[in-house]
């Protein structure tokens, strides 16, 4: 069991890590060359479909390293616990670089770009999942 379990936190860790830095480089320009032009919400839009094929590839990469070395229901595990990292730094260091509450927060993604933001979560969580079992199933 604690050889499962550090594994499961070596490939939810190596996800996170690149998820994050191409979310880092894609934010960045983001905020200094699409807001001024088109606004915070649609600038995130913009932004969706790079961090979406980042989340994909990312999920690819752990998958094939991982390869016969872990089952299904772990890499479901990569996905949750990845998404749990992203949550804590992006409710400690985002919030605290933007000035933030966790109030101003929420009610920053009350709109189209917040709902896509959602749905883009529920992906990177279950894109380890997925790409494993659509590369593992017989």
């Amino acid at each position: 069991m604690k050889r499962q379990m550090k594994k499961i936190l070596h490939y939810s860790s190596l996800y996170f890590v690149i998820v994050f830095t191409v979310g880092f480089v894609l934010g960045t320009i983001r905020v200094l060359l699409l807001v001024p032009y088109f606004g915070e919400h649609t600038a995130e839009l913009l932004e969706m479909p790079l961090m979406l094929l980042a989340c994909f590839f990312s999920a690819r990469f752990v998958a094939s390293i991982a390869g016969n070395r872990v089952v299904a229901w772990q890499m479901l595990a990569v996905g949750v616990l990845a998404l749990l990292y992203l949550l804590v730094v992006e409710l400690s260091i985002v919030i605290w670089l933007r000035d933030l509450s966790v109030s101003e927060y929420v009610e920053s993604k009350y709109s189209l770009a917040g709902l896509a933001y959602v749905v883009l979560l529920i992906l990177y969580a279950l894109f380890p999942y997925s790409v494993y079992r659509s590369k593992n199933s017989p």
